[in-house]
């Protein structure tokens, strides 16, 4: 081969390197933003990166546009390594056209959701897109409706994990939303539908781009981003750290790893951890943590609905997926936020055979009119749907309350939990003693001479007959009582014995939840 081809090669190489020019780079980094390449580089196993697509350019002609020509248009495609495993990534870029959406870019992403499919390895998108190429027109919008469908195709079937790296507008956040999990920076990436200029001009209300659909916004009120990084390092972090807990595909298992945790370990502060009153809260997290490997909770949805907790962990080196109620907050009462949250989470976990464990202390679900105006019993009905709907091994733990329509929700023997324990602090009844006695009881108090101390009476006579697990475990709802301290142990032990579990729904094309 001539010295002239090989010149030309590595020219139009360093070239489509260079994305935008040097001067749209360090405005990239004077952002606080890093480029599509340095985001791969942080990413993947260094040295594994495998580019495809490199020397595609648009076809557009319209508006000068023929004039503007960039090697990749706008858009890093390949595949590489993460802690050795296969992952497929994209990396839009954007110093070449913001980032904007053509129909090249659009089928050099649809080209590796492809291959990610046939091959059944993860898709991690990482995204820095102004939306859809406005001089393009209909074929950049055919072009994300392209993606979207692979999207809906490859759900449930591969994990995929979308990054918000910078602005995302439009178009450009539905591919995200489809995806399983959606990581934020803070202060530089957004997501809206319709920017801050045209929500002033059709709503008149003033606000800014970190209100409208920034980091915060979406981790905490709206739920759209399952985690919000101080920087994009540390979203780059959480991304290998996630996939680590993940199966590359909804035929393969979670990688299991050496944790150095010994499995028999007990942990005698869970003795103590639930007070001896009972409207006195506690922090589940605690639990967690001193049951899971070492103490390590990936929580996702962190700052959302944080009355329920959702994550990943491990038990003996395997992969599990933990919900809990959190009675340090709104009592871990379940409303409507907590409900979409959960089932979210079960979901997937049931998606890609990841095991299910659940800690309960729910007194039930939020009521007042806010709730149920907003549908709280169809949001409601998500969860248990989801629940009921898994086939994955999933054992319970009650640790304190688990009153009416909640207790069934929270993956009961009766929705074919597996193995449900209780701690001998387990609460199981219709309500709290003090409602239920004001019912049962309202005809005999109300005679009384001494209101306040025949119901105190009654609310004792009750908490003695419910505020127990033992009438439940005489039914067979519980399967053993067992010491907090030993719930390590009893938790590694029951899905070792569970890991081999077969369970299905009858047949059909798929279910209708409650949307």
């Amino acid at each position: 081969m001539s010295t002239d081809r090989i010149r030309q090669l590595n020219d139009l190489r360093e070239k489509a390197l260079e994305g935008g020019g040097k001067a749209r780079i360090d405005d990239q980094h004077a952002k606080g933003k890093l480029t599509a390449r340095e985001r791969i580089d942080l990413l993947l196993d260094p040295g594994s990166f495998e580019e495809i697509g490199m020397f595609v350019q648009h076809r557009s002609s319209d508006f000068g546009l023929e004039k503007q020509k960039y090697l990749g248009d706008g858009v890093v495609t390949g595949h590489g390594t993460v802690s050795g495993r296969p992952v497929v990534v994209f990396s839009q870029d954007f110093t070449v056209f913001g980032g904007s959406l053509s129909e090249a870019h659009a089928e050099k992403i649809c080209k590796m959701m492809d291959h990610a499919l046939k091959l059944g390895v993860p898709i991690v998108g990482l995204n820095d897109s102004g939306g859809a190429r406005i001089q393009e027109g209909v074929v950049s919008l055919g072009g994300y409706a392209d993606i979207f469908l692979r999207n809906t195709l490859a759900s449930g079937v591969v994990p995929q994990i979308s990054a918000i790296m910078g602005p995302c507008a439009g178009g450009a956040v539905y591919s995200p939303a489809i995806t399983d999990f959606v990581l934020m920076v803070k202060q530089t990436s957004y997501m809206f539908v319709t920017g801050p200029n045209v929500v002033k001009t059709v709503t008149h209300e003033d606000v800014s781009f970190e209100d409208l659909g920034g980091a915060t916004t979406h981790a905490t009120k709206s739920g759209v981003a399952h985690f919000a990084s101080e920087n994009e390092a540390e979203c780059l972090e959480t991304i290998k750290t996630l996939l680590g807990y993940l199966p590359l595909n909804n035929l393969d298992d979670a990688p299991v790893v050496k944790s150095g945790d010994d499995p028999n370990r007990a942990e005698a502060k869970l003795d103590t951890i639930v007070p001896e009153n009972p409207n006195k809260p506690y922090d589940m997290k605690e639990v967690i943590r001193a049951v899971v490997d070492r103490g390590e909770f990936l929580e996702v949805h962190e700052l959302y609905a944080p009355n329920i907790i959702v994550g990943f962990a491990r038990l003996d080196g395997r992969t599990v997926g933990i919900v809990a109620n959190q009675p340090s907050v709104l009592a871990g009462v379940l409303d409507i936020d907590s409900s979409l949250k959960g089932a979210r989470f079960v979901r997937f976990c049931d998606a890609f055979n990841i095991p299910l464990v659940v800690f309960e202390d729910v007194p039930g679900f939020l009521p007042g009119t806010d709730q149920e105006w907003r549908g709280i019993i169809k949001h409601g009905a998500k969860l248990l749907y989801a629940f009921s709907e898994a086939t994955v091994p999933r054992v319970t733990v009650i640790t304190r309350k688990a009153y009416g329509g909640a207790y069934d929700v929270m993956n009961s023997k009766h929705i074919r939990g597996d193995y449900n324990f209780g701690w001998p602090t387990a609460e199981i009844a219709v309500m709290g003693p003090k409602g239920a006695v004001e019912i049962i009881f309202k005809k005999e108090i109300a005679k009384s001479t001494d209101k306040e101390k025949a119901t105190d009476q009654k609310v004792s006579e009750y908490r003695e007959k419910f505020a127990n697990p033992y009438v439940a475990a005489e039914r067979g709802y519980i399967d053993e009582i067992i010491l907090p301290s030993t719930t390590r142990r009893k938790l590694i032990r029951t899905m070792e014995f569970l890991q081999n579990k077969v369970d299905s729904n009858p047949k059909k094309k798929h279910g209708n939840i409650p949307l």
